[in-house]
């Protein structure tokens, strides 16, 4: 249940909504299996598989956007139409025109969507009402804004922008590579990537490399910038961080063995305990990270 990326939304109004009626409004939006003729489904799930859409401890909620979607690959349709279009030139004495082709293709299509396999994937989606954010569990951004899209679909109104620092994320990281150093309580970690801005948009990456060598350094001399960046916080966590203030690949640095070895919480009480350790850490992540971009959370 850890989040692993975080996609980050600002709320432009306080959240008033308590937790019930947030149950109540996702409820009319839950989930259903695909329809026999439809490529997709979106709806509102458990988080933990107990019937309740909301999850929550003080003022964050915890929800989760179920999305099946049909596995109809573009080959299969072109190998299905492909027949058709055989067939068509053996009786008519004469290939398929592009028309008759693409109706041949909407007809394989929909032959084909009934006995298609659908694929499940679940988003959480974390509502920070304290800090006035909505994170969302997605490295893409597309993905994330699907969330935002059902969310507000099922509350009627919701009023969100993305995170906003001055000066931009980018220039922000550059200035972090170049001193080789990032503002307590964050160090720099062991992967960065490195963009120019004209056209050729050329890119040089490193990964699990030290971040201080010269040819990084003669890079940034040359003009490229910080797109994203690896970075630690607190000796606890781990992560990536880029110019669009969306993190990746969000880690523990180490793990108690001993303390998961003499665990005897049982499954609902582990659920709670992890939440709350996650909510508490990212938040304080959060507002860190933020600082120390120069805002004011």
């Amino acid at each position: 249940m850890w989040f692993k990326n975080l996609t980050l939304f600002d709320l432009e109004d306080e959240w008033t909504l308590p937790p019930a009626q947030l149950e109540e409004r996702l409820a009319k939006h839950p989930l259903q299996p695909c329809a026999a003729m439809a490529l997709e489904s979106l709806g509102w799930l458990s988080p933990r598989d107990n019937g309740a859409l909301v999850e929550h401890q003080e003022k964050h909620f915890l929800i989760t956007l179920g999305h099946e979607q049909k596995l109809l690959p573009s080959s299969v349709i072109n190998d299905v139409a492909k027949e058709k279009a055989e067939e068509f030139e053996a009786a008519r004495g004469f290939k398929p025109g592009r028309k008759q082709m693409r109706d041949f293709k909407e007809r394989a299509t929909v032959e084909l969507l009934p006995r298609a396999f659908a694929r499940r994937r679940n988003v959480h989606a974390w509502l920070d009402t304290a800090n006035k954010r909505i994170v969302v569990d997605a490295s893409s951004l597309a993905r994330a804004e699907i969330v935002i899209e059902q969310l507000r679909d099922a509350l009627g109104h919701l009023a969100v922008v993305p995170p906003y620092v001055d000066p931009s994320p980018r220039s922000t990281l550059t200035q972090w590579l170049e001193a080789g150093r990032a503002p307590q309580p964050f160090a720099l970690g062991d992967e960065c990537e490195l963009t120019t801005t004209d056209n050729e948009k050329s890119v040089v990456r490193y990964l699990r490399h030290s971040l201080d060598s010269e040819q990084i350094q003669r890079h940034l001399k040359e003009g490229m910038s910080v797109s994203k960046l690896g970075l630690q916080w607190r000796d606890r966590l781990s992560l990536v961080v880029d110019e669009k203030l969306q993190l990746k690949r969000v880690a523990f640095l180490e793990v108690d063995e001993t303390a998961e070895a003499d665990n005897e919480l049982d499954a609902d009480q582990q659920f709670e305990a992890d939440f709350a350790v996650m909510t508490g850490e990212l938040s304080q992540l959060l507002n860190d990270l933020f600082v120390a971009f120069g805002g004011s959370k």
